[in-house]
């Protein structure tokens, strides 16, 4: 079943870029993850040969957000990059401030933000790789944000295969992630792809779907608006860790029937977990709902086996394009 929300509901607030100015200020960052190639490289190539990115109305700025984590391939050198644009790490001196991925949280933030400023960028694309079964998945905080759900909607209808919207805000809860210092972002998230190990077809994938939303931001640029839409998004409920002992080791592992069934149905009594001892665990809920990130290797640090999330559809009000600036 698929539950539908409207706008307009309780407090909900839509939020959209301002219609006095396009969006000119956008950044395309990959190895906010250093061991998750497919947009280090592509990051890198840009660097080299921006021409790609290059739109009629902007040109988009390539960033390496964590160059000493992609020079160790490795995830991160002191802590999660993704999970340090708090506001206590971004203001964070002396021991904490110390941290190398707080100091380059700090620095994206001067140069792409401030966060929640009027000199914030207008748009950051954030490039991710996943063991999981995710395809392409769209990544936003929410669907209040009306601009980018437009564009995820475009995305869905110009380009090849799936692309799941993964929401993964909560009411009331500090967005940390890197897309949180511009007025607007977008994460890419593709996979099944190993850590430190780049493919041909994941690749390419990533570069379309960049090519793609640059193209939407040009196109609002020129004075296209776009419809009232109902479209489909996955919400997070929440996280669900392994079978573990009280000291923490694991008991068992995704059930086989479970293994790379992202964003598919999962129905009560279904087998998510097998313990090492063959036993198996079953989903006790009384609502079938919906996985995302099932046996992701970096979150076996986190303590999280999947996500639960809920399939919904939303309506999103009309984006309007953008006043034309006086001559």
């Amino acid at each position: 079943m698929v539950d539908r929300l409207s706008p307009g509901t309780g407090s909900r607030m839509y939020s959209t870029p301002s219609i006095r100015h396009e969006l000119d200020r956008v950044a395309v960052m990959g190895g906010t993850h250093g061991n998750e190639l497919s947009g280090v490289h592509l990051v890198k190539y840009w660097l080299q040969d921006p021409s790609e990115l290059q739109r009629e109305t902007f040109t988009a700025i390539p960033f390496l957000a964590n160059p000493d984590a992609a020079k160790r391939c490795t995830r991160y050198v002191s802590q999660d990059l993704n999970r340090s644009f708090t506001k206590a790490s971004l203001t964070a001196k002396g021991t904490q401030g110390d941290l190398y991925e707080v100091r380059r949280a700090q620095e994206i933030n001067q140069l792409f933000g401030p966060k929640g400023s009027a000199d914030a960028f207008d748009f950051i694309f954030d490039l991710h790789n996943t063991t999981s079964n995710m395809a392409a998945c769209l990544i936003s905080d929410s669907e209040e944000n009306v601009f980018t759900m437009h564009m995820c909607h475009y995305i869905q209808k110009h380009t090849r295969g799936p692309c799941p919207i993964f929401l993964y805000g909560c009411p009331g809860q500090e967005n940390n992630s890197l897309l949180s210092v511009a007025k607007n972002g977008l994460g890419l998230e593709l996979g099944p792809q190993p850590h430190g190990v780049l493919r041909a077809d994941v690749f390419s994938h990533m570069r379309a779907l960049v090519a793609c939303g640059l193209d939407f931001i040009d196109l609002f640029n020129q004075g296209t608006s776009f419809p009232t839409l109902d479209i489909v998004v996955y919400k997070v409920i929440e996280p669900v860790d392994f079978p573990r002992s009280p000291g923490g080791e694991l008991l068992g592992l995704i059930h086989p029937q479970l293994q790379d069934k992202d964003f598919l149905p999962l129905k009560p009594g279904d087998p998510i977990f097998q313990l090492f001892s063959g036993e198996e665990i079953f989903y006790e809920g009384d609502a079938t709902i919906y996985l995302a990130f099932i046996n992701e290797a970096a979150y076996y640090e986190k303590g999280v086996a999947f996500y639960k999330t809920k399939k919904c559809t939303v309506s999103i009000p009309p984006l309007e394009a953008p006043v034309a600036s006086a001559p």
